[in-house]
C-alpha cells in the first residue's frame, strides 16, 4: 500500500473510533489524556488518545496553551531517583552499558510523549504548529526554553536530510504548493500570480523546494535562482528583467540565489539551507555545466539596526563611521552620493559587528558558514520601502567558490575566519 493510501487509511480510522469512543459530553481533560498516552495502550488507542491531544490543544486561547506548556515543563521531567541511581552506577563503573542506563534515565518524559503525540494521522504537521506557539510564549517565560530544546531535539532527528525530497517548482507545479510559495516568499514579496510565473517560468530562471512527506504540499524551505553571465548588482536587474527566451542556456556562467525563505516557523533552528543551497548547485551543474560561479544577491537585515546601535566595542574608527552613515538622509539620491562611504560601513559592518565569534549579520552568518566569501558590496542594489529601511538600499554578493567551500566553512566554523574578495581590502578598518 502506498504511504499516501496508508496514511489516508489511518486518518480514516481514528475519525471512525474518535466517533465510537467520543460521542458523549465526557470529555476528558487534556491532562488526563497526556497521561492515558504514556500509560499502555495499544496503537489504535494511542493513535486516538493523540489526536484527541491536538483536538483539545487546538481549542485552546493563549492562557491555555501556557498553562500546556508549563505542565509538559513541571510534570514531564526525567525521574531524579532513577538518575541518580544510574550515575552512581556509572560511577561506580564506566561501562557502555551504565552509560546508556544513564541516558535513558536522565531523558526527560516530554520526549516519549511528543514521540507517542507523533503516532497519529497529520501530527507532525501538528506537532510544528505546536512549536510555533511556543517560540511566541518563550519571549515572555523563558522557563520553557528547556520544553523548547526537545522539540528541536526531535525536529533535528524527523527533519534530517535524508527525509528532505527535493523538488523544482514551476508553472506545472500544483496550486496548492504555488499559492504557499506566494504567501511564503519573505525576501522579496510576490505581487501576484503573473509575478510568480516571471519568477518560476522563464528559461533562464529556477525555483527550488524542500519538501518532507509528513507535511503534504507544505514548503519548508525554497530557493529563487537567476541565470546569466555575470554578477548581479541590483535586485531589479532580476525582479524587472525580461525573459530570456531567447538565450543560448549553453553559456550561461552565473547562477543568482536572491531569495531564500524559511516556511515553517514551527522549525525555526532546524537546518535546512546549508544541504539545499549545496544540493541545488549538484542540480544546476548536472543541468547547465557552463555555469561555474554561484554567487547570492542578499539583504543585510541587520545593517540598520546596528546603524541604531550605541555599542561601543568595536574601533573607533568604524564608530565614527557608523555615526556618519547613520545620520544621513535615506533616499535614492543619498544612497548615490555616498555610495563609497556607505559600502565601506556594510563592509565593516559586516567583518566587525559580532554575535560571539560570529558575524550578528543572519544571512551573513548563514552564507559564511555554509562555505562562501563577502564578494561585492552593492549600494542603490534595492530601492525598495523595506531595503531602505533595513540595509539603507545596499545588497552583499556571497560567493560560493566550490574549490573553497569546505575551507571557508572549517575556517568560520572553528575560528570565525571571515574570507573577503582582494578587492574589498582597502573598505576595511582594522580593529
Amino acid at each position: 500500500m502506498e504511504f499516501g493510501r496508508f496514511q489516508d487509511f489511518l486518518s480514516g480510522l481514528v475519525a471512525r473510533q474518535r466517533e465510537l469512543f467520543f460521542s458523549g459530553d465526557g470529555k476528558p481533560s487534556i491532562e488526563e489524556l497526556l497521561e492515558k498516552l504514556m500509560g499502555s495502550l495499544g496503537e489504535v488507542s494511542g493513535m486516538l488518545t493523540a489526536r484527541q491531544v491536538f483536538d483539545s490543544y487546538n481549542e485552546f486561547d493563549d492562557e491555555a496553551k501556557l498553562a500546556f506548556f508549563e505542565n509538559l515543563e513541571q510534570n514531564y521531567n526525567a525521574n531524579e531517583v532513577a538518575v541518580k541511581l544510574a550515575f552512581e552506577m556509572y560511577t561506580e563503573a564506566a561501562t557502555s552499558s551504565n552509560l546508556n542506563r544513564l541516558a535513558r534515565a536522565a531523558e526527560p518524559r516530554r520526549l516519549e510523549l511528543l514521540r507517542r503525540l507523533n503516532q497519529t494521522p497529520g501530527a507532525t504537521h501538528d506537532l510544528v504548529s505546536m512549536r510555533t506557539d511556543l517560540l511566541k510564549l518563550i519571549r515572555d517565560n523563558p522557563n520553557l526554553k528547556a520544553v523548547d530544546e526537545n522539540f528541536v531535539r526531535l525536529f533535528t532527528s524527523w527533519f534530517g536530510r535524508g527525509f528532505l525530497v527535493l523538488q523544482t517548482i514551476d508553472w506545472s507545479t500544483s496550486a496548492a504548493i504555488l499559492e504557499r510559495i506566494i504567501r511564503y516568499e519573505a525576501v522579496h514579496e510576490i505581487k501576484d500570480w503573473d509575478d510568480l510565473r516571471s519568477r518560476i517560468d522563464p528559461v533562464n530562471r529556477r525555483c527550488f523546494a524542500y519538501f518532507h512527506p509528513a507535511l503534504t504540499d507544505e514548503p519548508l524551505i525554497f530557493v529563487e535562482v537567476a541565470l546569466g553571465y555575470a554578477v548581479p548588482n541590483s535586485i531589479a536587474s532580476i525582479l524587472e528583467d525580461s525573459p530570456d527566451e531567447g538565450a543560448d542556456s549553453a553559456k550561461y556562467t552565473t547562477a543568482t540565489f536572491y531569495s531564500i525563505s524559511n516556511c515553517q516557523p514551527g522549525l525555526k533552528n532546524i537546518t535546512f539551507g546549508n544541504f539545499l543551497i549545496k544540493q541545488v548547485v549538484q542540480e544546476l551543474q548536472a543541468e547547465f555545466p557552463s555555469i561555474k560561479q554561484f554567487v547570492t544577491l542578499s539583504p543585510i537585515p541587520g545593517f540598520q539596526r546596528w546603524l541604531d546601535d550605541e555599542a561601543k566595542d568595536e574601533p573607533e574608527e568604524v564608530i565614527t563611521l557608523r555615526d556618519e552613515v547613520g545620520a544621513l538622509d535615506w533616499d535614492a539620491d543619498a544612497v548615490e552620493e555616498k555610495s563609497e562611504t556607505i559600502s565601506k560601513a556594510v563592509f565593516n559592518y559586516l567583518m566587525h559587528a559580532k554575535r560571539g565569534k560570529y558575524p550578528a549579520d543572519p544571512v551573513a552568518r548563514f552564507h559564511l558558514g555554509n562555505g562562501a566569501m563577502i564578494y561585492q558590496i552593492n549600494t542603490g542594489a534595492d530601492l525598495s520601502d523595506k531595503g531602505l529601511s533595513q540595509s539603507r538600499g545596499t545588497m552583499v554578493n556571497y560567493l560560493y567558490d566550490l574549490r573553497f567551500i569546505e575551507r571557508n566553512h572549517e575556517r568560520f566554523i572553528t575560528e570565525g575566519l571571515v574570507e573577503y574578495d582582494g578587492k574589498l581590502k582597502s573598505l576595511l578598518i582594522k580593529s
